[in-house]
């Protein structure tokens, strides 16, 4: 079992999946939120929880005030935990995906994908033992534009053995944190070069 650490549901206790998960520590998500809510991207944000396991990752957001939260993983074991948990929680905006993330990034990137406010808060927390190509095809989807909103945060855990993530074009890392054998990486849009002044544009006295 885990919990919830604060917000509305804070200290509520949410099933783990008996298998095939590494969920989170309750240390390491306290800090992740305690980082996000001095960021102030949580309070009615629209959130999306790539291999979510149990979801509580994106539970937490819910009862901290997201909108609406996404959670995705392939496995359909976790997705049935998540599913519990929800309704356990009683959380409303939460709905739970049985697909890869892969799948599930590309279509929201791909053409044809309606237009709408993009993403305000995504987290990633995939097995450890997930090859750094396979994680650079989702960053690559999630970074383009449209996708994520102007200020939203990319949340990344990986383990500290492993290679920093290949930040694609589009997004970039502005922090990274370390928890023994976890490490947390942050990153946001790039926001796109002004390029020089245009000369039209000042004004002569």
């Amino acid at each position: 079992m885990s919990r919830i650490v604060a917000g509305v549901v804070g200290g509520r206790s949410i099933a783990v999946p008996a298998k095939g998960t590494r969920p989170t520590s309750d240390r390491v998500r306290e800090a992740v939120f305690s980082r996000l809510e001095h960021l102030d991207v949580l309070d009615g944000a629209r959130v999306l929880d790539l291999y979510a396991g149990s979801g509580a990752l994106g539970l937490e957001a819910a009862s901290r005030g997201a909108a609406t939260v996404t959670l995705v993983d392939s496995a359909r074991p976790a997705t049935d935990v998540a599913r519990r948990n929800v309704a356990t929680l009683g959380l409303t905006g939460v709905r739970v995906v049985t697909d890869t993330a892969e799948r599930f990034a590309a279509a929201l990137a791909g053409p044809g994908q309606a237009p709408g406010p993009g993403l305000d808060l995504v987290f990633l927390d995939p097995p450890y033992d997930l090859g750094e190509d396979a994680l650079a095809v989702v960053l690559a989807h999630l970074a383009v534009p449209g996708v994520l909103a102007d200020g939203a945060v990319v949340v990344v855990e990986r383990s500290t053995r492993t290679p920093e993530p290949a930040w694609p074009d589009g997004l970039e890392r502005f922090a990274r944190k370390d928890y023994g054998e976890t490490v947390v990486y942050y990153a946001e849009p790039e926001v796109p070069d002004a390029g020089p002044a245009d000369p039209s544009d000042s004004v002569s006295a």
